[in-house]
């Protein structure tokens, strides 16, 4: 064979028998996962954000656009781990999403709804530049678990925001909206059951809301918690809600009342118990449950946009 600069179609297969070999056939179609790390997504008052890019490709369709999970990452509003979830995240790229992990200012720096905001921005960017990514940018959701639930959450129902906009022009709406066992609501004592400095200034609900005790601001309480603020004229997307039955950290409890109050208010919401599990783990990624989430989400793009 001619040594020179081949491309794919060129290259002569190689098709010799070899006597105890095995031969597997592929269609080309498989998908396979590109990491690109820390890409800068933001600046504000000197803290750069990143993002965590989990890029699908395929040998016959390299340069085929995707659709896109924005998906934040947990960390009870507290500096996060941005790389804790690629080998979980890396599941739904595998199935054919751009999946991008969202870094959030913290509440050791800036308090709620800044999370809201980055999250809405990091949107707002991979919409920006989804030719680079191979997004299809009218093909969008959010996602996140834990305090990266509560952020998802309300990532897609706020949407006067415009002094908050990076990407002027730029919408960051979204299709639908998967929560993953969001701390959304710190209305009940237990809402966190093992926590015992609950909506106290140093709790992380309290940090977040400026290092205020929760307990002598009602008010802030329920600007805190999702189920307080949708109505009947909430503008929200379909929404996919996973929580473990035994999770210690944030009460399953809130996922199902955060669940009511949607039904209660005519929104498209689904809910998954899932049983025994605890706050996150391997439960949450299984055959069956990637599924459920994949059709959710596939189900989603098929729709219109709630806002434009």
């Amino acid at each position: 064979m001619e040594v020179k600069e081949w491309t794919y179609e060129e290259i002569p297969e190689f098709t010799e028998e070899v006597e105890g070999a095995h031969v597997i056939s592929t269609t080309g179609d498989e998908i396979g996962v590109t990491y690109i790390p820390n890409v800068e997504y933001a600046e504000i008052d000197g803290v750069r954000l990143h993002l965590q890019i989990l890029q699908p490709f395929t040998r016959n369709q390299p340069e085929m656009v995707w659709p896109c999970v924005v998906f934040v990452q947990g960390s009870a509003w507290m500096q996060q781990d941005v790389y804790a979830q690629i080998p979980r995240a890396s599941k739904l790229a595998e199935r054919g999403y751009v999946t991008a992990i969202v870094e959030y200012r913290h509440s050791g720096i800036a308090p709620f709804p800044a999370q809201i905001m980055d999250a809405r921005n990091a949107v707002r960017f991979l919409r920006a530049n989804a030719k680079q990514y191979h997004i299809e940018p009218d093909q969008i959701v959010v996602s996140g678990d834990s305090s990266g639930g509560h952020t998802a959450m309300f990532a897609g129902m706020i949407h006067d925001d415009v002094e908050h906009n990076l990407y002027p022009g730029i919408t960051a709406e979204v299709k639908g909206i998967v929560n993953f066992y969001g701390s959304t609501s710190v209305m009940a004592e237990d809402s966190n059951p093992i926590q015992v400095l609950h909506c106290q200034p140093d709790s992380p609900e309290g940090m977040v809301m400026g290092h205020v005790d929760l307990r002598e601001h009602p008010e802030l309480k329920r600007k805190l918690s999702v189920e307080c603020n949708i109505t009947e004229d909430t503008v929200i997307p379909p929404t996919l809600i996973l929580h473990g039955t035994k999770d210690r950290l944030v009460n399953c409890e809130g996922s199902a009342i955060l669940y009511r109050q949607m039904k209660k208010c005519g929104k498209e919401v689904q809910l998954y118990l899932i049983k025994g599990a605890d706050h996150g783990g391997a439960e949450f990624w299984t055959v069956e449950t990637l599924a459920i989430i994949d059709g959710f989400i596939r189900s989603c793009l098929e729709r219109p946009m709630a806002v434009n």
